[in-house]
């Protein structure tokens, strides 16, 4: 069985944000209760002469009821505010950082489209074990200005459960469209289920990481160069505070939902204990000082107060290679340690138990080449560019396929694939930890390779798979995927 047939246990949120009418509308005002600009005052218990920036403020929510999430999201061009500056962007529901959407594993997402701006665009729920054919998770999809289109996306009832996004997958328009502010966060509700009893109903917090450039009054989205000087975001906002009393367990949702930089996450003095990565439960949690997430990967982790103090959750220099980017240091946010402390619990090693396909029948193994123009401006799958017309593989459901991905350039790209996840099982002929191994979007260093095994359940039909350095995508670096149903004489049916 494949992990989107596993069942996980699951369990309202404690606290849920109700629907707010004017989200459904999409008339672009957040809920004064909720907004995520607000600046508030140091509770008294964590004043202690410390940094007083705005606290971190979740995002507002949509969270489902009796099985539906029912939401309107209309893609516009507003002034709004961005980090600490009022900037034009095209945004969703008139705010930078949009609405997380709540779901449980069975519920159906029913969400209505508008776009009120002069570039096409659509959406798609990154990570999410959906169909892919309309009216579900199909990027082929594209609304005009004043189009609305309405998705449904049904989510399986033994779904995942952990941190996914939603993001603007126009064609050749995705990197201007997700770094102008057209992504958010999907929360697959039922993680804290695998937890020790002890831990249920902790604090957890939402740390979505978006950056921007400035050109003018607006958000820069073209021409977008990786490599320039960037804002980067926790929430929407600069530096927050995030306030964790001594010994204290929270969860963290950490998710990088911008167009192309990388995070190489760190926090001074802890370490994060992973129990989910990408939106799956880990078989065993593990320990990391510090988490390197590509566009589009996400952690969920772990993380316990210390004694009190401050620390500055800040993303480590990276270098993408020769031909790639030198990003630098940079703070993130402020961790204020205080006020009274909590006995500090035991962290869980094992999780949720998962498919292992190391004895897996392959079906058919295939190769992925990825390759650039000497002045990175075309990228290539297979010697060829994306285009939506054409099939460039072909799968059948209820098989196992063992995928190579081979980087042939002189910088790091990422590797992404929709509708199903894979394991992931060497990274340049080195084996990853079956313990922690289940993926959607992995690393392929500088002439490396990486070997993945994906199990196709459940859904059939067209979709892609591509570098999701965004840039990269849009100049051509993404290909056809074709999921079909199994022939009758196929072997084994």
């Amino acid at each position: 069985m494949t992990w989107s047939r596993i069942r996980s246990a699951l369990a309202r949120p404690a606290a849920g944000l109700l629907l707010s009418a004017c989200w459904l509308a999409g008339c672009g005002e957040l809920p004064a209760a909720r907004d995520p600009h607000a600046t508030r005052k140091p509770a008294p218990d964590t004043d202690h002469g410390l940094p007083a920036g705005p606290r971190l403020e979740d995002p507002p929510e949509l969270v489902s009821h009796d099985g539906v999430l029912k939401a309107a999201v209309v893609v516009e061009r507003r002034k709004v505010r961005v980090g600490d500056r009022l900037l034009y962007a095209t945004v969703y529901n008139g705010a930078y950082m949009p609405p997380t959407l709540r779901v449980r594993p069975g519920d159906r997402i029913d969400l209505t489209l508008t776009n009120r701006v002069a570039e096409d665009t659509n959406v798609h729920t990154h990570g999410l074990h959906v169909s892919p054919r309309a009216p579900s998770d199909d990027v082929f999809v594209s609304l005009a200005y004043n189009q609305s289109y309405h998705y449904t996306y049904q989510v399986p009832l033994n779904h995942p459960t952990g941190t996914f996004w939603y993001h603007s997958h126009a064609d050749m328009m995705s990197a201007p469209q997700v770094a102008g502010g057209e992504s958010g966060v999907i929360v697959v509700e039922g993680l804290q289920q695998h937890l020790p009893p002890s831990l249920r109903g902790i604090t957890e917090h939402t740390i979505a990481l978006k950056d921007f450039q400035v050109e003018g009054d607006s958000v820069k989205t073209h021409p977008l160069s990786i490599g320039a000087p960037t804002n980067r975001t926790v929430n929407g906002r600069r530096d927050p505070v995030i306030d964790i009393r001594p010994g204290e367990t929270q969860l963290w949702r950490l998710a990088n939902i911008g167009a192309n930089i990388y995070y190489k996450l760190h926090l001074p003095g802890s370490r994060f204990r992973v129990i989910a990565q990408d939106g799956i439960p880990v078989r065993r949690a593990y320990d990391q000082d510090t988490l390197l997430l590509a566009a589009g990967a996400r952690f969920d982790v772990l993380v316990q107060g210390g004694p009190p103090g401050t620390a500055r959750l800040e993303t480590l220099a990276h270098d993408t290679g020769p031909a790639g980017n030198k990003l630098p240091r940079a703070d993130l946010a402020t961790v204020v340690t205080g006020g009274p402390p909590v006995r500090r619990a035991a962290l869980p090693t094992g999780i949720a138990p998962h498919e292992d396909l190391s004895h897996a029948r392959i079906a058919a193994r295939k190769t992925v080449v990825f390759t650039e123009n000497k002045a990175g401006t075309e990228f290539f799958i297979n010697g060829r560019r994306y285009d939506p017309h054409r099939t460039d593989f072909t799968a059948a459901l209820d098989t196992v396929e063992e995928w190579t991905v081979r980087n042939d350039t002189d910088e790091t790209h990422s590797f992404h694939i929709h509708t199903n996840d894979f394991q992931l099982m060497s990274v340049d002929g080195k084996p990853h930890d079956p313990d922690h191994a289940w993926y959607d979007t992995i690393d392929v260093p500088v002439r490396g390779t990486a070997v993945l095994r994906v199990h196709y359940a459940d859904f059939t039909g067209r979709t892609v798979l591509h570098c999701h350095i965004l840039n990269h995508e849009d100049m051509g670096m993404m290909a056809v995927l074709d999921i079909v149903a199994p022939r009758a004489d196929a072997p084994g049916k």
